[in-house]
């Protein structure tokens, strides 16, 4: 425990007095909330309701509630990781939250978040007009699964290929898969992009990509530190793997294919590159900047 551990423990009595705390501690270290919640407030608790085991959306009732001596030790310690070691709190309970469905993560993969997600929850409407009639679809870069998952939810009826090269992030994915019982249509496939994928073509491929550019990659807060370096960077522009993507989706789009792929703050940068190509960039709750999709005949 850290130097204030001992005034703490003797001090500190209720919720409402750790979360005071909590959000002092957060507030002081200037931490970085970018896995999930959007300030300290939020993150503290989430934390200590996630850590008592008490409801997420029930916070006003154990307020005032007194803690054990062996819950007061478990919450002073999450804190302290916290805040000492700017481990993403996703990674400290081991849970995070995508589209409104929760999944396992650990440091294997990337905390899951992705605007693709938004439009997943929507059926890709109006771009998909018979949801059910989806056949095959790919996750490109699966990670934990997050977004294969919410592919099968939103179209019941088609079979999903969730891809990526690490084998430990796949074995997250599995967990996740299973799960949400869906091992019998979320099919993981160990492999760089398209490289194991033969000729197989699909009516749609998802993909949320390693996106970010070496500049930022260096300026990158230290919770991202935690994360495979593997899912984050892609080279100096940040558009390798999105370049390999747009170089061989064709071959694997069914003849009405549609492409979706997440590129985060690269959109000037991309259209830079891609004069020709005429990419419809889709809306989501940050802007039009950040997905865009291709049909395969514009590919062509």
């Amino acid at each position: 425990m850290s130097d204030y551990s001992a005034e703490a423990t003797k001090n500190l009595l209720t919720v409402r007095d750790l979360l005071r705390f909590a959000v002092s501690r957060f507030n002081q270290a200037k931490l970085f909330f970018g896995h999930g919640s959007d300030d300290a407030y939020d993150e503290a608790v989430y934390l200590i309701l996630r850590t008592l085991h008490l409801p997420l959306d029930r916070l006003e009732p154990f307020l005032d509630a007194r803690l054990t001596d062996s819950e007061h030790t478990e919450v002073l310690s999450i804190i302290q990781q916290r805040v000492e070691k700017r481990i993403p709190a996703a990674y400290l309970t081991h849970e995070a939250f995508l589209g409104g469905f929760s999944f396992y993560v650990d440091e294997r993969v990337i905390v899951p978040r992705s605007f693709i997600a938004e439009l997943l929850l929507e059926q890709l409407s109006p771009w998909i007009a018979e949801p059910d009639e989806l056949g095959n679809v790919l996750d490109l870069c699966t990670g934990s699964g997050c977004l294969a998952i919410l592919a099968a939810h939103a179209f019941p009826y088609a079979n999903v290929d969730a891809v990526d090269m690490s084998p430990d992030a796949l074995a997250v994915a599995e967990r996740n898969v299973a799960d949400y019982a869906l091992l019998d249509r979320v099919n993981l496939i160990e492999s760089d992009l398209f490289t194991k994928l033969s000729n197989k073509q699909y009516d749609l491929i998802i993909s949320n990509p390693p996106y970010v550019d070496a500049e930022s990659v260096s300026a990158l807060p230290q919770e991202y530190l935690h994360e495979p370096k593997l899912a984050l960077g892609s080279g100096h522009d940040g558009l390798d793997a999105t370049r390999i993507i747009l170089k061989h989706a064709v071959q694997h789009l069914s003849e009405n294919g549609v492409l979706i792929v997440e590129i985060g703050h690269n959109r000037d940068v991309l259209e830079a590159s891609y004069p020709n190509l005429p990419f419809t960039w889709l809306d989501v709750s940050a802007g039009d900047q950040f997905v865009f999709m291709l049909h395969r005949n514009d590919l062509l």
